[in-house]
């Protein structure tokens, strides 16, 4: 889907929150009757995004989570009213909220696709170097252990430096 405006109507989104009594495929169904109101109030969607599963900054309702789902659509200014109006009265709907969005230009878009491109390759590096530095840590511990095992002494030799000790005549 594009996140662009193609036509004379205004550019919406919408966020709302579904309550936890649902589970994940009954709050898609319910996000899916959000959608039916938008469309039938003659909306355009343009853009959906399910977010999932969220926990609530505080209780709604006596609802520590909540499924979130954002959309984005055109619409005429008088058909944003009904759309409020049936989703305030919907109790399978704990919050929502409807703003105005600038539509973005393919140039936006692909900016924006480029931006997040260089950051994941950046990540993606950081992420290497400190493998690379987790390994070549842990390697000289390695070397260390190997030659103190090879400094271990026989015990015959500690016998025979035992001895000389104790034969030794300036101890005192």
């Amino acid at each position: 889907m594009s996140k662009t405006k193609k036509s004379g109507k205004t550019h919406y989104e919408i966020l709302f929150i579904l309550p936890n009594k649902f589970t994940d495929d009954e709050a898609k169904t319910v996000a899916g009757q959000v959608e039916k109101v938008i469309t039938d109030a003659d909306g355009e969607i343009t853009a959906r995004e399910y977010w999932g599963k969220k926990r609530l900054a505080y209780l709604i309702k006596q609802n520590a989570y909540g499924y979130y789902g954002l959309f984005e659509f055109d619409l005429e200014g008088a058909g944003l009213a009904k759309i409020d109006q049936i989703l305030r009265l919907d109790t399978n709907v704990l919050r929502h909220q409807i703003v105005v969005k600038k539509a973005k230009t393919e140039e936006e878009l692909a900016k924006e696709k480029t931006i997040r491109a260089k950051i994941n390759s950046k990540k993606a590096a950081a992420e290497k170097k400190t493998e690379e530095k987790a390994k070549v840590s842990s390697a000289p511990s390695v070397a260390v252990k190997s030659k103190e095992k090879d400094k271990r002494v026989d015990l015959k030799d500690l016998d025979e430096k035992l001895e000389g000790i104790l034969n030794a005549k300036d101890l005192i």
